[in-house]
């Protein structure tokens, strides 16, 4: 068998129950070679066991953190495992469907492409609806020279059957980290990922990074995976999905992404981005679920209209105070296994 191209880095995002789910189809959906750096951040006893057995069957490399990770903390530690020229990040919460690796590989390489993101979906079933293909990432100036960001996905939520245009391979400007295969050769010119992004905004920032520095990004619609997050959220998820979310999580994200690339203040896509947290966050409400479940949809919207969105933002900022979260330290991680190949790398 020819040597491995590309390692798939597995890394946690807000949910630790669709890990086994999501594992078990990287494995049995992936033909081509390939290294597997798998971390596992603070996962509950059950997942951490399941992965410790699996990292043993398949012989792939393990790392453990004992606290929670950013998702881009998560994902730098696994760049430190990478040893071939591509790598892929895999959430812990994405299906990749049977042939998803190869066509990104073909893209990356007949391109010249940096990142190649896949035709993303969402939901079960699986390859229905459509949650990006590709999209536009770009900072622009309003008639006062101001400075604001701009976002779009393309045919975002739309039905993959009344989609009647043929998607093709295509140059983009946006791709998201559900999965995204990067050549190892944009790190060397931008660095690692950005840790002073807790939350949100990575994709986007990943994103002009690469092409302020000259590189290119590409949509490959041959290949597909679905982003399947939980209908519910278990006990082993509330947690660390509330702290993914946390209105100190967010704010540190937002104001950092605006610093960085000198937004001004208060601009639309911030607005939107801060609404679409605080309404990602309230999925996981014991609160809600009880309230839809008695009284239906329409009355739970209407109720968050009503005040409880407020009331659980100012719950929140109580639970997660901004100035003890909003800053995250380097986490101590443990390499709780090594793979073969790995191991005669490091030796």
């Amino acid at each position: 068998m020819p040597a491995p191209r590309v390692t798939i880095a597995f890394v946690p995002r807000e949910v630790f129950s669709q890990t086994q789910m999501s594992l078990e189809a990287v494995l049995e959906n992936t033909k081509e070679p390939f290294d597997l750096v798998c971390v596992d951040g603070g996962s509950p006893p059950a997942t951490r066991a399941w992965l410790e057995d699996m990292a043993q069957t398949h012989d792939f490399t393990l790392l453990r953190s004992e606290s929670y990770l950013t998702p881009n903390q998560a994902r730098n530690l696994a760049l430190q495992h990478v040893h071939t020229p591509y790598v892929v990040f895999v959430d812990n919460d994405v299906i990749p469907s049977t042939g998803w690796l190869q066509p990104l590989l073909d893209c990356a390489d007949e391109t010249g492409a940096w990142a190649v993101g896949p035709l993303y979906f969402e939901h079960l079933p699986l390859e229905s609806r459509v949650h990006m293909a590709g999209g536009i990432s770009r900072l622009l100036k309003d008639s006062d020279g101001r400075r604001y960001y701009e976002e779009k996905h393309h045919l975002a939520h739309r039905p993959l059957a009344e989609i009647d245009t043929p998607l093709t391979r295509q140059e983009t400007e946006l791709i998201e980290f559900h999965t995204v295969l990067v050549s190892m050769q944009a790190f060397e010119v931008t660095g690692p990922l950005d840790e002073g992004l807790l939350n949100h905004a990575e994709h986007a920032d990943f994103s002009l990074c690469i092409r302020e520095a000259g590189g290119k990004v590409y949509l490959e619609p041959a290949s597909r995976i679905t982003y399947v997050p939980p209908r519910k959220l278990s006990d082993e998820d509330r947690s660390f999905f509330e702290l993914c979310w946390s209105e100190a999580w967010n704010e540190a994200s937002l104001r950092h992404f605006s610093r960085k690339w000198d937004l001004a203040p208060k601009h639309k896509e911030i607005s939107v981005a801060r609404w679409w947290m605080r309404h990602h966050r309230r999925y996981g409400s014991r609160v809600l679920a009880r309230v839809r479940k008695v009284f239906g949809p329409r009355f739970t919207h209407y109720a968050q209209q009503l005040g409880f969105a407020q009331a659980e933002a100012l719950w929140n900022r109580w639970r997660y105070p901004l100035g003890q979260f909003s800053k995250v330290s380097a986490p101590e991680v443990e390499v709780v296994r090594l793979s073969r190949s790995h191991s005669q790398q490091v030796a």
